[in-house]
């Protein structure tokens, strides 16, 4: 565990006293040993499942997955931000990789907690960084606004949460993740237990987004720089599906039938978003809208408790976060050439960018969920699941998967096809950079495929 901790602390010292002409070659090439290394994680041998154990950390398969990712992000992260912060002054630059190194620290720790404590601070740790990154690095004006909303929503989530926290240790005397599973589960009978099984889950509902408190979600994604973008769709919205899993434990008699109306939700969630994402003119805006659609499935796989909706969601998770960032990366690049995010003003750019529209293509059937990709594995564990818990789900499960091919395409056809608009005269042409980055975003999608069980947490 600390192998891999312990030089995600290194480089912050490193990257300011290196000199200015090594800083992103440098920073780079450490984080993907870093993230190479940290691959060794999903090889898990051990019979209780917990392996990497030390008295504060420790993996099991369904946080292993999710560390992966997170190491996994942060040179792609390095990778895209290149060109935007390019024309900063250096200790700007200096600052900014801080930043995102420090997120990758704050994540580590709060996957790998075994103590729901540290995974509270962690959890919202992460605020801070972010929060720095959209407000201080974001392109609009509107993006204070979108900090103030991020902030507000995320503590007033996570203030229950920490009560509910106090209580359970309380109770039961403990709070770490070894033991909570083997102790008693309380008998939750009054009006007060079911405030609190609410405080456990309204945080995580809140950064999943659930559709109701989803508001800041659009905005922090369309006003942050291509980094906040990406840690945000990729990894942060991952802690609530994560923190929901780790609970439920815990919320076990009462969870049958309190959940009923947050699944409703998320699954009229899952159609309202994509309906809001048919009529989109902000590219970004489409993408952060459909991120909330695909989580709303997740929400709903995890709700109804069952081996099969846990494993569907954590699949669909890991699937989430590779294409939606690699949506943002491309969103990115386009918006990095024509200077605009309204669709209308940037389209036909098959003419001008051939393989950059290859990247589109595979990235817009991945999130549409084309059959052999494990986003398809995911949704489809998960509407089986809804199914088999009550038939009448498959109405709005299946409106929901109708309405995210309609938008992919949509947005697809909408960026690459059609005539180029007379205004865009001299683009500037694609660069290996980033054709290296969208590489590493979808080949480790299409290479999922052939070994699923490294996603599968508990069930295999």
């Amino acid at each position: 565990m600390l192998k891999i901790l312990l030089p995600t602390i290194m480089p912050i010292p490193t990257i300011w006293v290196i000199p200015a002409k090594h800083l992103w070659s440098t920073t780079l090439s450490y984080s993907w040993v870093i993230s190479l290394v940290s691959l060794t994680w999903l090889k898990s041998s051990t019979e209780s499942g917990w392996s990497f154990l030390n008295p504060y950390m420790a993996t099991d398969p369904l946080s292993t997955p999710l560390l992966a990712l997170t190491c996994w992000l942060l040179p792609l992260m390095i990778l895209a931000s290149q060109n935007h912060t390019a024309s900063e002054p250096i200790s700007r630059q200096r600052t900014y990789i801080t930043l995102l190194t420090s997120l990758q620290i704050f994540l580590i720790m709060a996957f790998s907690a075994t103590e729901v404590i540290m995974f509270y601070i962690m959890f919202e740790a992460t605020l801070i960084p972010t929060l720095m990154i959209i407000t201080r690095w974001g392109n609009q004006t509107e993006r204070l606004n979108a900090g103030t909303y991020f902030l507000f929503y995320t503590l007033a989530g996570s203030l229950p949460l920490l009560v509910a926290l106090l209580l359970l240790q309380n109770s039961t005397g403990t709070l770490s993740l070894l033991t909570l599973q083997y102790a008693p589960s309380m008998q939750l009978s009054s009006f007060a237990d079911k405030l609190w099984w609410a405080g456990c889950l309204l945080a995580f509902l809140v950064k999943m987004p659930l559709y109701g408190a989803h508001l800041w979600l659009p905005k922090a994604h369309v006003e942050a720089p291509i980094a906040g973008s990406m840690v945000l769709a990729a990894v942060l919205l991952k802690l609530g599906g994560y923190g929901m899993m780790r609970m439920m434990i815990m919320l076990e008699p009462l969870t049958k039938e309190l959940s009923y109306p947050f699944i409703i939700f998320a699954l009229w969630g899952v159609i309202m978003t994509g309906s809001i994402c048919l009529r989109q003119t902000d590219l970004k805006s489409l993408i952060a809208y459909s991120s909330v659609s695909h989580m709303g499935l997740v929400a709903a796989g995890i709700l109804i408790q069952t081996p099969w909706g846990f494993t569907g969601a954590l699949i669909l998770m890991i699937a989430h976060g590779l294409t939606s960032s690699a949506l943002f990366c491309l969103a990115n690049t386009n918006y990095e050439r024509t200077h605009s995010r309204t669709m209308i003003l940037a389209r036909g750019l098959q003419m001008v960018l051939p393989l950059m529209t290859a990247w589109w293509f595979i990235a817009s059937l991945a999130n549409l969920a084309l059959p052999p990709l494990p986003n398809l594995m995911g949704e489809l564990m998960i509407i089986t699941s809804l199914f088999h818990w009550s038939w009448w789900t498959i109405a709005l499960t299946g409106a929901g998967t109708l309405i995210t091919a309609g938008y992919s395409l949509y947005m697809f056809l909408m960026t690459q096809r059609g005539p180029l608009p007379a205004h865009i005269i001299s683009l500037d042409p694609t660069h290996s950079r980033e054709h290296l980055l969208m590489a590493l975003h979808l080949l480790p999608l299409i290479l999922l495929i052939s070994k699923p069980e490294l996603i599968w947490g508990w069930t295999a």
